[in-house]
């Protein structure tokens, strides 16, 4: 059920980083008219906080990147949540380098800004990046446990420590001296060693 949640999960990632990542970063790549240089600073050098489709463009791609984070952060989630769409984005990007044509025809929606945001994402290395994290959780063993297995484990664990814990101590605790043992003697006679253990022969 835990992996089951976790495509779900995969599927809800890579629409939003088709959607709003993609629109965002778009958004962003266009502050600068095509016709002015690159090193001229956007909005002359002053504040963007006026406008507010750069603001939405910034929290479109925030909150791609914060929902990424926390599938790739949080123990409890599948790693298939994120690792589905990074190795999508990692296949994506070997395709781009072997074949650029066939790598852009996949993508669809090139005509909106979607498609075309992903694209520019694409060319600019960002997915491949993107993709590499992502795929983290899947190299790590506990990730592909749930937790209730992974505590039955540990609990597991702890007794069996526990057990030979007390084995190792009981065997090396020294055996206890026996008690003197009481042996009458006759008046003015010299006290008798007493020995314990088995009689000499």
């Amino acid at each position: 059920m835990r992996h089951l949640i976790g495509m779900v999960l995969a599927i809800v990632m890579a629409g939003v980083l088709f959607f709003a990542g993609s629109w965002g970063y778009l958004r962003l790549l266009r502050l600068t008219a095509p016709s002015v240089p690159l090193s001229q600073l956007p909005a002359g050098g002053g504040s963007l906080i006026a406008d507010h489709g750069v603001l939405a463009a910034l929290i479109a791609v925030a909150g791609t990147g914060l929902l990424a984070g926390i599938l790739v952060a949080v123990p409890r989630i599948s790693p298939l949540a994120a690792g589905l769409p990074g190795l999508l984005l990692l296949g994506l990007t070997a395709l781009y380098l072997v074949s650029v044509r066939h790598a852009v025809s996949l993508i669809p929606l090139k005509s909106h800004s979607f498609g075309a945001g992903f694209e520019a994402m694409l060319f600019d290395g960002i997915l491949g990046a993107a993709g590499l994290a992502m795929i983290i959780p899947a190299f790590v063993p506990a990730r592909w446990r749930g937790r209730g297995n992974l505590a039955e484990s540990e609990a597991t664990g702890d007794s069996e420590f526990i057990s030979r814990l007390a084995e190792t101590t009981e065997s090396q605790e020294p055996a206890e001296d026996p008690e003197p043992v009481y042996q009458p003697r006759a008046a003015g006679s010299p006290p008798s060693p007493v020995h314990h253990g088995p009689p000499l022969s």
